[in-house]
């Protein structure tokens, strides 16, 4: 855990995310990343979240599922109703690729890289494109 706290950043991020205020203690050692930004409700944070080159990220969901794996440049996050997506267990969101409004994506779902999703994605399937169509199922 040590090489991951001192190589990674994102793993930083990720770990002071999860232990709230008490990051303050090292964060001025170990300082975190300036351009990924996690408001999602702690608690609605299921384990095995992976941030992958979390530059220029921002994650805003309503809730997150078991092992999301998330590339950079990724924005989930409010529409103007405000509300915000629920994403499933094991989905994978690739780079540029935007979850916006409260859409619910289902577990086993891909999201490619710079799509557009602004409607509900079903259980076990990949989707692409502006906007996010089901290219296959899984």
């Amino acid at each position: 855990m040590c090489s991951l706290f001192i190589g990674f950043k994102e793993f930083r991020n990720l770990f002071y995310y999860r232990i709230g205020y008490l990051h303050h203690l090292i964060e001025w050692i170990f300082p975190r990343m300036t351009n990924l930004y996690i408001t999602t409700p702690r608690s609605d944070v299921d384990s095995g979240l992976i941030i992958q080159h979390g530059f220029a990220t921002i994650i805003s969901a309503k809730q997150i599922g078991k092992n999301c794996k998330i590339y950079q440049q990724v924005t989930i996050g409010y529409d103007h109703t405000l509300q915000a997506p629920i994403i499933g267990d094991n989905v994978e969101i690739c780079c540029g690729a935007k979850v916006i409004g409260g859409v619910t994506i289902g577990n086993n779902v891909i999201i490619g890289a710079n799509a557009v999703v602004i409607k509900d994605v079903p259980n076990n399937c990949i989707v692409a494109g502006v906007p996010a169509k089901i290219i296959k199922k899984i």
